[in-house]
């Protein structure tokens, strides 16, 4: 069997990987090893926050929906109750658009409901 030597793919391979952890500190960015740790608990954070990133949005849109309908005398459990009795399906990243961005639209859609 041939002989086959390594340098041109393993070079190649780890001139990927170092280019990866550009940007990172001390030996993250210039030693295999500790670049192949980096890269792998980077990998982790990212999937791990793509996920928290949709949790927090969602508190963000609750939040403003219910700062809105305070002031029309609603909670925002009550508000989305009366949403759902008048069969009116708006998700609430809308709902929260409508709300921080065009207040004339939210106000009759609120007393749409009231009435």
């Amino acid at each position: 069997m041939a002989r086959v030597k390594r340098g041109v793919s393993k070079t190649k391979r780890r001139r990927y990987l170092l280019a990866q952890t550009k940007g990172y500190r001390f030996d993250r960015k210039s030693k295999e090893r500790v670049a192949h740790e980096a890269i792998r608990h980077a990998g982790s954070y990212a999937f791990r926050d793509r996920r928290a990133k949709k949790r927090e949005f969602r508190n963000l849109w609750t939040l403003r929906i219910n700062a809105a309908v305070r002031d029309f005398g609603f909670s925002y459990s009550k508000f989305i109750g009366a949403l759902k009795k008048s069969n009116i399906a708006i998700d609430r990243k809308s709902l929260s658009t409508l709300a921080k961005d065009y207040p004339e639209t939210f106000e009759r859609l609120v007393k749409q409901l009231k009435a």
